[in-house]
């Protein structure tokens, strides 16, 4: 039986992709510090290990003993605001975390490192929707650091002799049920649908009309999985995304009518924007369309399942 290790495995990507590879037949091992990450959205039949991708000889012993032929590596510190912060934990996470498994990955001899990339490193491009191609001046500390992060990780891959073929996935706005709508540090959507959830205003920072890219969990994972046993994509970076830009605003309305209000019913606050706050964010998706990958949830479709499962979720 192949085995899999995913960092960051109780976090929402993360625990979406352990369930998919015990699906398809992984043995997989979950490495947690459960900072953010619930221990409740582990699999039951994944193997969790509570630690931190930043403690090196926790991740080379874990790798040295259970001998993995993929990685997932999705562990991180995913706030923008944080990164401003807390700039040392930041740059801790992302990037002297990420060398820790690429390290491990190398000197243990996995096969395949797929790395959780962030659209963030494009900063203010140029050309929306935006290609692989496109220069990389990210305007936040975060997208600093996953730029880093992955670049150390396609570096160590092009080292000669190297036997860990690595990609990765730049993923835009992913969201879908699972997400935490209790956390001010993560994805607007979710912050947005917990704010109705618990009665609270929605607030938008800016004028709402900065745009994103939200692409559903589930096609998420299909991308992860699209390209995990292609070598075509080993050593390429590749988008995430639905391709459509959304507004701020058009989010907020679309999240209140899914719960039957609107703005006429509905108090929507105006504040500041945010420190790193990009303009304009949409992904040229055409390299994974060529192998076979879209995506496929409408983000109305996608809105409904994600409140359907939160009104369950907070009971």
């Amino acid at each position: 039986m192949k085995k899999a290790l995913v960092t960051g495995g109780a976090g929402f990507i993360g625990s979406h992709l352990a369930a998919r590879l015990l699906a398809d037949g992984f043995a997989v091992t979950v490495l947690d510090n459960f900072a953010t990450g619930r221990r409740e959205a582990v699999p039951a039949e994944a193997t969790v290990v509570e630690g931190d991708v930043g403690d090196r000889a926790l991740v080379d012993e874990l790798c040295a003993d259970e001998h993995f032929s993929v990685v997932f590596h999705t562990a991180g510190q995913a706030s923008i605001r944080l990164s401003f912060e807390r700039p040392e934990m930041d740059l801790g996470t992302n990037v002297v975390g990420t060398v820790n498994v690429v390290r491990a990955c190398l000197e243990t001899g996995v096969g395949r490192l797929v790395n959780a990339g962030s659209m963030t490193v494009y900063g203010e491009p140029a050309t929306v929707p935006t290609p692989e191609g496109a220069a990389c001046v990210p305007v936040s500390y975060y997208g600093v650091t996953k730029y880093a992060a992955e670049r150390y990780v396609h570096i160590a891959g092009a080292v000669p002799g190297s036997v860990t073929a690595v990609t990765s996935l730049r993923m835009f706005n992913v969201y879908g049920p699972g997400q935490s709508t209790s956390n001010p540090y993560q994805g607007v959507l979710a912050i947005f649908i917990g704010n109705v959830l618990r009665g609270e205003p929605i607030t938008i920072h800016g004028d709402g009309a900065q745009t994103r890219d939200f692409v559903y969990i589930d096609d998420v994972v299909a991308a992860w999985m699209r390209v995990l046993d292609d070598a075509s994509t080993s050593g390429k970076v590749l988008n995430v995304g639905s391709g459509r830009e959304t507004s701020v605003n058009e989010l907020a309305d679309a999240v209140l009518a899914a719960f039957g209000h609107s703005r006429a019913t509905w108090e929507v606050r105006v504040q500041p924007a945010q420190l790193g706050d990009q303009r304009r964010a949409a992904a040229d998706t055409r390299a994974l369309a060529a192998l076979g990958w879209t995506a496929t949830t409408t983000l109305a479709g996608g809105i409904t399942r994600t409140v359907e499962w939160a009104r369950v979720d907070a009971g």
